[in-house]
């Protein structure tokens, strides 16, 4: 019977420390959200509101975009919440009640652990389920809203870049079609040359395959003057001229079989594997060709006994010499294009291993982060928002840049796409798995006097008893 009490009441303390989580992570969960739609909108908004796009269009990016926000926002509530739950606790002084009642820390942060496994599983299946085809819609929305409007990364007054070797600034763009008016084109295609078009009105279209930027002229000048010293200035008036330019600055794409290629961050960590696997064995098998001197390019050359043996001695020297020396560019230049597709495979399968391992170790940061936010905690005896938040955007910063830097490296082959990707959470599972350990064995009381004397003057003072801030049971 009284063993039957002690389960109960654990349960019951359990359930009391996943309902003091639950309440600050559903509304950091809703905060972080909220900035980081404000964010895109404030870096969208000149791009689609202005430019006759309906509000359901509009709607369907914003919803499509909060995917990658919840990838973000789902590590962090976490830790809001752990701080934010454990301070309050602590504060309330329910810490020490519970060390009274023989519940050790490691008990305490079971549940809190086990809810953020549960949130790492399921943050696992997000980023592999629904986080690709969200990317995925939200890229061929965008498409399909350029096709229609192809002046949306136009804005008025202001000069675009969007176009290689184009600047284009029209004054004036309109909502409902894609006129526009005061225009001016600098032309940087030809380096030997300077060119200007000006224009009064012009429209804008693409050609059928969208591969090129067809933009119609109306009442304007060109002015053209070469580089060199003597090259004469040219002016020329037109009532219509027509310029034809690469539409990639508009990220056109050209679909295959009737679906548009997917990026590696529009598919799933199963795809992606399976493309690394087939880079890896054809690398092997450029290897292999390399190693074996297979020379498909030089088999086919021309016996050279039909012509040597008309030639004088030292004329059959010169021309087996020529010979030997085609021949050995010829391997040389396929092997050196051998090397360098293997080169290529290699960087898009490190790309490749960085975004699977960024599927795996951003989920995992949500138990990383309990080991971190308890603990903390604890020592802050704090459980307003405004501690937590102060506490998790220094963590979640540092965090992010390690994890930003690791994918950098990765890229550039500086490091493994594994250790790029599980660096920052190594480092903080360390640092969360001592103070856990430290705050476990009732000794939280961490020595700072050494690093003290390099702190600034207002950290220094007034020196804080510790043991106002630690009970023992």
């Amino acid at each position: 019977m009284p063993a039957t009490i002690l389960r109960n009441n654990n349960m019951k303390l359990y359930l009391h420390i996943l309902k003091s989580h639950l309440g600050p992570f559903v509304f950091a969960f809703l905060t972080l959200m909220f900035i980081f739609l404000l964010q895109f909108l404030m870096r969208a908004i000149e791009q689609l509101v202005g430019k006759g796009l309906s509000p359901v269009v509009i709607g369907e990016l914003l919803m499509l975009s909060l995917s990658w926000m919840v990838v973000l926002a789902v590590p962090m509530a976490v830790l809001v919440a752990t701080l934010m739950a454990f301070g309050k606790l602590s504060s309330q002084n329910e810490i020490t009640a519970m060390k009274a009642s023989g519940m050790s820390l490691y008990r305490m942060i079971a549940p809190a652990l086990i809810a953020s496994l549960l949130l790492t599983i399921l943050l696992i299946e997000f980023n592999n389920k629904i986080l690709p085809e969200a990317n995925h819609r939200f890229k061929i929305l965008m498409i399909d809203i350029r096709r229609t409007k192809p002046t949306l990364t136009i804005q008025s007054g202001l000069f675009s870049q969007d176009v290689p070797g184009y600047s284009i600034l029209a004054r004036k763009t309109f909502e409902q079609s894609n006129n526009l008016e005061g225009i001016t084109i600098y032309d940087y295609t030809d380096p030997s040359t300077n060119v200007v078009v000006t224009a009064e009105k012009g429209k804008v279209s693409f050609t059928p395959d969208y591969r090129k930027l067809v933009m119609d002229l109306y009442k304007g000048e060109i002015h053209q003057l070469g580089s060199g010293n003597k090259s004469p200035y040219q002016r020329m008036r037109f009532d219509r001229h027509r310029i034809i330019m690469d539409a990639e600055g508009f990220e056109f794409e050209r679909s295959s079989m009737g679906a548009f290629d997917r990026s590696d961050r529009e598919m799933s960590s199963d795809e992606m594997r399976k493309l690394v696997d087939s880079l890896s064995n054809a690398n092997l098998h450029l290897e292999h060709e390399i190693m074996i001197g297979e020379d498909h390019s030089t088999s086919s050359m021309i016996d050279p006994r039909r012509y040597l043996s008309s030639a004088t001695p030292d004329q059959q020297y010169q021309r087996a010499l020529t010979l030997a020396l085609n021949k050995v560019r010829n391997v040389k230049m396929q092997i050196s294009n051998q090397l360098s597709l293997i080169e290529y495979n290699n960087r898009k399968i490190d790309e490749f291993l960085v975004e699977i391992y960024k599927k795996y170790s951003l989920p995992a940061a949500c138990i990383v982060f309990v080991l971190i936010g308890a603990p903390l905690g604890i020592i802050a005896r704090k459980g307003t928002f405004g501690v937590a938040a102060t506490f998790s955007l220094g963590f979640f910063v540092i965090y992010w840049a390690a994890l930003i830097g690791g994918e950098k490296l990765a890229d550039r082959n500086l490091i493994s796409p594994w250790l790029g990707m599980w660096m920052a959470n190594i480092v903080l599972f360390i640092l969360g798995f001592y103070l856990t350990i430290r705050i476990g064995r009732e000794t939280p009381a961490i020595n700072w006097s050494a690093m003290r004397k390099f702190s600034p003057k207002f950290l220094r003072s007034p020196q804080i008893d510790e043991s106002e801030h630690f009970e023992r049971t």
